[in-house]
């Protein structure tokens, strides 16, 4: 009986470690592997898709799309992410998460947002929306400043996806 229970716990010691090794690590926040993922739940959420439509979308200089670029302030030397909303049938849809693509920015059109690891967990957490972020310095923006104005309700449900999409933040994005 001894015996037995000892092959029993050797061969579930051994499938536990073969099931750990094939289990997928989150990617890092902010990395092309998290904006790819940010992408699929950003057209997941109804309150980004349809209240980014229309109006907000359509301020895309003739392209059909926007563009966020977004980075981690704390980690120097990382490269930034880059996100593709597109104008499709009236909604904001994101077509593209991964590194950069589109190297220059439209001011008019397009975002760049960073923060620091810690500020991004909490606004990921809910624990403050885009209004106190960007009052109090927490969250640095660039882009049509009154057009974000508008759409504040969206832009946290954009802000949680920094919560949302699972990642670690034990290292800087590379």
């Amino acid at each position: 009986m001894i015996k037995r229970m000892k092959s029993l716990t050797l061969f579930s010691g051994l499938m536990l470690s073969a099931f750990a090794g094939t289990a997928t690590a989150a990617p890092v926040l902010m990395s092309a592997e998290w904006a790819a993922q940010a992408c699929e739940a950003f057209n997941k959420n109804p309150k980004l898709t349809d209240g980014l439509g229309g109006k907000w979308i359509g301020n895309n200089k003739g392209r059909g799309y926007k563009v966020i670029h977004l980075y981690r302030s704390d980690c120097e030397n990382s490269p930034q992410v880059e996100m593709r909303i597109s104008d499709k049938n009236g909604k904001a849809l994101c077509t593209y998460g991964g590194k950069i693509e589109m190297a220059k920015l439209d001011s008019g059109a397009d975002y760049l947002m960073y923060a620091t690891t810690e500020k991004w967990h909490e606004m990921g957490a809910g624990e403050y929306g885009p209004m106190k972020a960007m009052m109090f310095g927490r969250l640095q923006f660039q882009g049509p400043k009154w057009e974000a104005m508008s759409v504040m309700t969206p832009f946290e449900q954009f802000l949680l996806l920094a919560g949302q999409v699972p990642s670690t933040e034990t290292s800087c994005p590379k």
